[in-house]
């Protein structure tokens, strides 16, 4: 699948400890696929007027937090020889992620979060909207290091076309990362749904054996469901898993609207980190 891209992934930076993660996981996949990076630090000037009475210190700011961006730029480049970019924004911090990403084409964001609960939750934390809003796939991570990559990634699947979008993705990141597919799907008590389900989980596990891919595949029995998004976070963290793949808005589990979809719910509550692809033709260039 190829996608008209500028090669480069975009990571949110506030310089806390999951961002500096996010960009860890960042790094090793721009060194994987060959992608420049770009530092996004985004500024509140709305912040700054009713703080400072003067306009030059939102300029001093400013000219602070590039100092600090370009510091990271140049260890990131000296040390993995990878060219970063830099820049300031200002505005909401997801709507301004969002519109960076898909009007320049971004290959992706990988952006940390310190997750979401109670009324945060609820009204949504910046990573969780950002991945509502961004058209390309955002890996949210928190502080999780990468390690030698995503050896070990889990794919919930369900009986949507969308969700068979990420069989795609597991391929292309399985061959650069040498990596284990756990399959994971909900099981039904409906014998029609039930073989519904299976015929879908049998292409995608032909698909992946086609393409050399190495797989497991597990089933969560609806009877034994309290909520999908938690079976899933504990069957990652039960083996151990790098990454979570999800899609952005289409995948509605045993949820209510308040909740939020399970994607959201893993984003929010998984410490492990989670790639949401956007239900259509998105991510970063690539062939197998």
């Amino acid at each position: 699948m190829q996608r008209n891209t500028n090669n480069n992934i975009l990571v949110p930076t506030d310089f806390s400890d999951v961002a500096s993660a996010a960009l860890g996981h960042a790094i090793k996949v721009a060194h994987t696929y060959k992608n420049e990076i770009t530092l996004l630090n985004i500024v509140d000037e709305g912040l700054f007027g009713g703080i400072f009475s003067g306009g030059n210190q939102s300029e001093l700011v400013k000219e602070a937090v590039q100092n600090r961006l370009d510091k990271i730029a140049e260890e990131v480049s000296s040390k993995h020889g990878i060219k970063v970019h830099t820049r300031i924004g200002s505005g909401r911090i997801y709507k301004t992620i969002s519109a960076i990403s898909n009007n320049e084409h971004f290959d992706s964001i990988i952006m940390g979060s310190h997750g979401a609960n109670g009324f945060e939750q609820v009204i949504g934390s910046n990573a969780s909207r950002t991945i509502q809003y961004a058209e390309v796939p955002v890996v949210v991570v928190k502080n999780n290091h990468v390690g030698d990559g995503y050896k070990k990634i889990v794919m919930p699947m369900d009986l949507t076309v969308e969700s068979r979008q990420k069989i795609d993705w597991a391929i292309h990141l399985g061959k650069k990362f040498k990596s284990e597919i756990h399959i994971v799907y909900q099981g039904s008590t409906d014998e029609f749904n039930n073989n519904r389900i299976n015929a879908n989980i049998k292409s995608v596990e032909h698909k992946l054996t086609e393409n050399g891919i190495t797989f497991h595949t597990s089933e969560i029995e609806d009877k034994l469901l309290e909520n999908y998004a938690t079976e899933i976070i504990h069957y990652a963290e039960k083996v151990n898993a790098d990454l979570i793949l999800a899609m952005t808005d289409t995948e509605i589990g045993i949820t209510d609207m308040i909740r939020g979809t399970y994607t959201q719910q893993i984003v929010n509550r998984s410490n492990i980190p989670v790639m949401c692809i956007h239900p259509k033709e998105t991510g970063f260039n690539y062939d197998y």
